[in-house]
């Protein structure tokens, strides 16, 4: 028998490392030639497997492949798209095992966050319903931090750096400009639930009076007196006011601050904006003249300033991800395990997608201070190793060098009218 093929994607939003991800499955997957077979990336995640729409990797030279260690975004696509149960849409897990047969792939592999486990998941559950063996290993990577049984999410590690140094930065600005200008600096940044990134910009604070005077939570309902109390406080002791938001604060009734109506493709609430909205409310009720930043993308996607160990620990989960399916292992999410904090020592463990699948993990009460507006010594020791190291891409004129795959496609053998239920 031929040895089996593996299929590898990417799935909702992408991050600074996940292709360092990619490059550890992919490596580790060339090692193992005696064993499996190519590499097929699906072309924006599961979707690809669904319209076979496939990359042979193969094609992709050793140096191109090494290079999406330092390459940000998702280098073969991502999507948010959800598999529904088998007895919701079978057509589509029918289709994903004609796919699978048609190019003898055997191994799962599946990129992403709490919605991406569930469908590796899935996938693991209709191998047997519906009498296709293949070996499913989920690749854990979200900015958000929230997925469960993991010390920490590859992703986060480096958005987290992003916001800290991005908070201190602008915050010596802000400082400069205070006695006659601009008193608030309003940043906000992802969580749509939970406030792990929001709390990272905490670690800029190293000294009391340090910025971020004030971060505000998902997990912590928004009392606009305390609020404008606080920060009339600060503005007086500091002269200036330095504040971080989650896009995901809501009002006590549980209404997001920044809730805009609609809905994305996973049924989550789409959210329009929380800076604007504290920066307008400090603007009305105290007058101080202010300026607010949305990180958006950009925080996601600051590959030039990653974390060294988010990127480690990246590489570590894509490239244990083969050497479990190898080994025999099924239906597990490789994990990030701390086994010490000082000094920081971590190695890789799993854990049962059952157990993972949305499933969302949130801070701790014991992370937030007891005002609701910080974070305590305990997170501080929490997060202070994620973001530690530098990983600077290589740089030509100034700017980085990133690489872009060719993306060749491996030739369709099935009917090509499978349409996509969105």
């Amino acid at each position: 028998m031929p040895k089996k093929n593996a299929f590898y994607a990417q799935s909702g939003g992408v991050t600074a490392v996940i292709n360092a991800s990619a490059c550890g499955v992919i490596e580790t997957a060339r090692k193992h030639k005696d064993k499996m077979g190519k590499v097929y990336a699906g072309r924006d995640g599961i979707i690809g497997a669904l319209t076979e729409e496939l990359i042979d990797t193969s094609k992709e030279s050793a140096r191109a492949i090494a290079a999406l260690r330092h390459t940000p975004g998702g280098a073969f696509g991502s999507c948010r798209y959800k598999l529904k149960g088998l007895d919701e849409n079978r057509a589509e897990y029918e289709r994903l095992i004609d796919v699978f047969k048609a190019h003898n792939i055997g191994y799962f592999f599946y990129n992403g966050g709490g919605d991406s486990q569930d469908t590796t998941h899935k996938v693991s559950q209709i191998s047997k319903e519906l009498g296709y063996p293949i070996t499913c290993i989920g690749i854990p990577k979200t900015v958000d931090n929230d997925l469960p049984l993991t010390d920490n999410c590859p992703g986060f590690g480096s958005v987290a750096k992003y916001v800290a140094v991005s908070i201190r930065e602008a915050s010596f600005d802000v400082a400069s400009m205070c006695k006659s200008s601009t008193k608030v600096f309003v940043m906000e940044v992802m969580g749509r639930h939970a406030g792990w990134i929001a709390a990272a910009g905490g670690l800029a604070a190293e000294n009391k009076g340090d910025a971020p005077h004030i971060i505000l939570f998902p997990e912590v309902r928004f009392n606009q007196t305390r609020f404008l109390s606080k920060v009339k406080e600060c503005v007086k002791k500091y002269g200036y006011c330095a504040i971080v938001v989650s896009e995901g604060v809501r009002h006590s009734k549980g209404q997001f601050l920044a809730e805009s109506g609609t809905k994305d493709a996973f049924g989550h609430a789409q959210l329009g904006g929380a800076a604007p909205v504290v920066a307008e409310l400090i603007k009305s009720k105290l007058g101080y003249k202010y300026h607010w930043a949305v990180a958006d993308y950009l925080q996601r996607a600051a590959r030039h300033i990653a974390s060294k160990s988010d990127v480690d620990q990246a590489y570590a989960v894509g490239k244990a991800a083969v050497e479990f399916a190898l080994a025999g292992k099924n239906a597990v999410m490789t994990t990030i395990v701390r086994t010490s904090n000082t000094p920081y020592r971590w190695k890789v463990g799993e854990a049962k997608l059952s157990r993972v699948a949305n499933v969302e993990k949130m801070m701790p009460a014991s992370f937030i201070t007891k005002d609701g507006f910080g974070i305590t010594p305990r997170c501080r020791t929490y997060l202070a190793p994620l973001i530690k190291g530098e990983d600077y891409p290589p740089y030509k004129n100034g700017l980085p060098q990133y690489v872009q795959l060719k993306k060749i496609a491996v030739k369709k053998r099935l009917d090509a009218g499978f349409n996509i239920k969105q």
